[in-house]
């Protein structure tokens, strides 16, 4: 059955609609519009406050899932990338990768660019879904594709019509309010899947 999910505010990357919303069948969006003009079709219904927003780039994911190590809640050592312990064996690089890419998509990234050279890594990006780019290696820098950036630079791809249903949700009044990182990521989607929700 298509989803319907409905925002106070819907920024396709291009332009900007009040109570909005993008209607996703399978994997790709098949329609965005007032919320009004949609909502007459059978569709399962999610209601985001905030604002949603396509899906968006982390330029440096591939240092943060090679070189920093993304604890297991259970080592109580936060949830912010360390430097990683000497030793680590791939299984180990791997659970880092698995638990960077969920932080990642908690955030609202549906795509990462740069070099993966550790095959644990690889196959734990490729499992994810994520879009993988090539790309250099930016080196290091923050979870949040925002931080320090405007969302107009961020943006993986628009939100189109035919287009893969990869977008995130925002815990903000405003668009502008995005811009250089910060907000709360409410959910993310990717290919259509619902694969983050804040508790």
């Amino acid at each position: 059955m298509p989803t319907l999910h409905r925002a106070r505010l819907l920024h396709t990357g291009t332009r900007t609609l009040r109570d909005a919303a993008v209607l996703v069948d399978g994997a790709t969006v098949t329609a965005i519009g007032p919320y009004a003009a949609l909502a007459d079709g059978p569709a399962r219904v999610r209601d985001w406050p905030g604002v949603l927003v396509p899906g968006l780039l982390n330029p440096h994911a591939a240092w943060l899932l090679e070189h920093a190590y993304h604890p297991d809640p259970r080592e109580e050592l936060g949830d912010h990338p360390l430097p990683p312990p000497a030793g680590l064996t791939d299984g180990q690089w791997g659970g880092s990768a698995r638990r960077g890419l969920q932080r990642l998509l908690g955030h609202g990234a549906t795509a990462l660019a740069g070099p993966l050279h550790r095959p644990a890594v690889r196959t734990a990006t490729a499992r994810s879904g994520l879009r993988h780019l090539p790309g250099p290696d930016t080196g290091p820098g923050p979870l949040d594709p925002l931080a320090g950036r405007p969302l107009a630079n961020a943006v993986h791809r628009p939100l189109a019509v035919g287009a893969a249903a990869d977008f995130a949700v925002f815990a903000a009044a405003t668009v502008e309010e995005l811009d250089g990182g910060g907000a709360a990521c409410l959910a993310t989607v990717l290919g259509g899947r619902l694969v983050y929700r804040r508790a």
